[in-house]
């Protein structure tokens, strides 16, 4: 399978870049290959200019690159941290870039864009992995989980892809190594039940 990996954290020391070595190894070490993006060290360019938000509109080399990688997953990770409720502004913008008509969604013959998009991925399974530092239930009683509602309805749902796996591992900052090697394993135990060895 070909599945696609971005990492939205500006730190390359953060727990975030260890979640994302983590699933890129054993993605590749399953035979899969392996589309690993890390926005910030790449600089990637989260502005939308006016003039790319047609469906039919010009393209700069390296988003035209991540719309094709996009749209051959087979599976899609992505890895951010929790700010502020959503996720960090340089994977906004990738979403806004990328995640575009014609290559994600697109509008039926007769829709001019008021309705419900058809889903344009592939990706048979799109797998979430956050870190916070807010307690779980505090996060569900006051903020009611924004990044579920992000991810799984707003952008992976539209886009046609069904299996949408979110996990969440806080409270980070007070974390012990102890602990943060249980949550690598969590997570490749969680990559691996949904893309199966080749």
């Amino acid at each position: 399978m070909i599945i696609s990996v971005i990492l939205g954290h500006p730190g390359r020391g953060s727990f975030n870049h260890a979640i994302a070595a983590t699933v890129a190894d054993t993605l590749r070490d399953d035979g899969h290959a392996v589309h690993f993006h890390d926005l910030c060290e790449e600089r990637f360019d989260p502005l939308l200019p006016a003039g790319e938000i047609p469906k039919d509109a010009p393209l700069e080399a390296a988003i035209e690159r991540h719309c094709a990688e996009i749209a051959a997953a087979d599976g899609i990770v992505v890895i951010h941290p929790n700010w502020w409720g959503q996720p960090p502004a340089i994977l906004t913008g990738w979403v806004d870039r990328v995640i575009r008509p014609g290559v994600a969604y697109e509008f039926l013959e007769e829709d001019s864009g008021e309705g419900v998009p058809r889903g344009l991925l592939r990706a048979r399974a799109a797998l979430v992995f956050n870190t916070s530092n807010t307690d779980e239930e505090r996060e569900l009683k006051v903020f009611g989980d924004p990044l579920e509602t992000i991810w799984k309805n707003c952008i992976f749902g539209l886009c046609g892809v069904e299996n949408v796996c979110r996990r969440t591992f806080g409270i980070v900052v007070t974390s012990t190594l102890e602990q943060r090697r249980a949550w690598l394993a969590e997570v490749e135990g969680i990559v691996r039940r949904h893309f199966p060895r080749d």
